[in-house]
């Protein structure tokens, strides 16, 4: 019955997470929601990549910096190449996981994690 979900990421600043998130990592702005339209945050906004959403709110910034998101993708090595040219910091490069995954990690601005993984090739065990 589920089809999909959509991390919502706290933030503490909308415009520099849209900054980061849309011109660092890719991903397109779809809304942005702001109750007082004369204020930037607080702010509710919805950011895609490869059809894939996040939503990422300042309404509760006590809460920035501690969440994490998990992205399955076709190709970790060239989404790190991607992001080096982009000057994103890189916390952890491409690297082969021992539970099977090849990972690379970033942290946005207030800290909160996102790591894109790529499954291993099965080796006569179940695949991810």
């Amino acid at each position: 019955m589920i089809a999909s979900a959509i991390p919502v990421i706290a933030v503490s600043d909308s415009v520099r997470a849209e900054e980061y998130y849309c011109g660092s990592l890719g991903f397109e702005k779809k809304f942005a929601f702001r109750p007082d339209p004369t204020r930037m945050d607080p702010c509710y906004l919805g950011v895609s990549r490869d059809g894939v959403w996040l939503h990422l709110q300042s309404f509760k910034p006590e809460r920035a910096g501690k969440t994490d998101a998990f992205f399955w993708v076709a190709d970790v090595d060239s989404l790190h190449d991607e992001f080096l040219l982009r000057n994103v910091p890189i916390t952890l490069p491409p690297t082969d996981q021992s539970w099977g995954t090849r990972e690379l990690g970033v942290r946005d601005p207030d800290g909160n994690t996102m790591v894109f993984a790529l499954a291993a090739r099965p080796s006569g065990r179940d695949s991810l």
